[in-house]
């Protein structure tokens, strides 16, 4: 083991480590924002919601995240949408933004089931307590409803972040300079092909181990506010 190339690339695996974060914490929010739509379409009474939200849902699913992001990669560009360079961001901006959608629209199928199955764990009783008092079903839903879902869910949810975490790794097949992305090319310049694998494998545990436990933390302090 020779870990001489530390003190030269360090910084490659510290960039890299803030890509992968950033590109996480937007899958995470776009995901889960379309997660919660998607849920409630399915459980909609409206026939063409629930079909679309259906297909979405199983299409998603049942096709790879690599195709998904090739197609987001390749496709959008052809549908006249581009997206401006930042230089600031430390890697190419329109290939960030295609790695964030298509992680966000591959989240978003199972958010949704997740989100599906924690509105449906409530006590039916909920929303009719609600009604009763006058208020209209979309309100119950945002006030009383969903809530109680997102506290019964979060366990899930923070699974969820972080497999995101950890999936994001195969957004350097289109360059974006996360962790994985800046370890091979500390492999190539070092010629050590396997010393900076052991640096990511040890970066990514450091990060989802503290997620685990301040996602703990929240979990127990929503129990405790029962």
């Amino acid at each position: 083991m020779d870990f001489s190339f530390l003190p030269k690339y360090y910084m490659f695996f510290i960039n890299g480590a803030k890509v992968t974060i950033l590109l996480s914490i937007f899958t995470v929010v776009l995901g889960v924002i379309l997660g919660i739509v998607l849920a409630l379409m399915r459980l909609s009474r409206i026939g063409i919601l629930r079909v679309f939200a259906t297909s979405y849902i199983e299409f998603i699913r049942g096709t790879p995240l690599l195709v998904q992001l090739f197609l987001f990669y390749y496709g959008l560009p052809k549908l006249g949408i581009e997206f401006p360079d930042v230089p600031a961001l430390g890697t190419a901006f329109p290939e960030f933004m295609a790695g964030v959608i298509a992680l966000s629209v591959n989240s978003a199928a199972y958010v949704a089931e997740t989100f599906r199955a924690g509105i449906q764990g409530i006590d039916k009783g909920q929303m009719e307590a609600a009604r009763s008092l006058g208020m209209p079903h979309s309100m119950a839903m945002r006030h009383i409803i969903l809530p109680q879902a997102i506290r019964n869910v979060l366990p899930a949810l923070g699974n969820e972040f972080i497999v995101i975490i950890k999936e994001s790794s195969i957004v350097s097949v289109i360059g974006i300079s996360e962790l994985m992305y800046n370890a091979d090319t500390v492999r190539g310049n070092s010629f050590r092909p396997f010393e900076p694998l052991i640096v990511v494998a040890v970066i990514y545990f450091v990060i989802t181990f503290t997620l685990s436990k301040l996602l703990g933390v929240a979990e127990r302090r929503m129990k405790n506010s029962d």
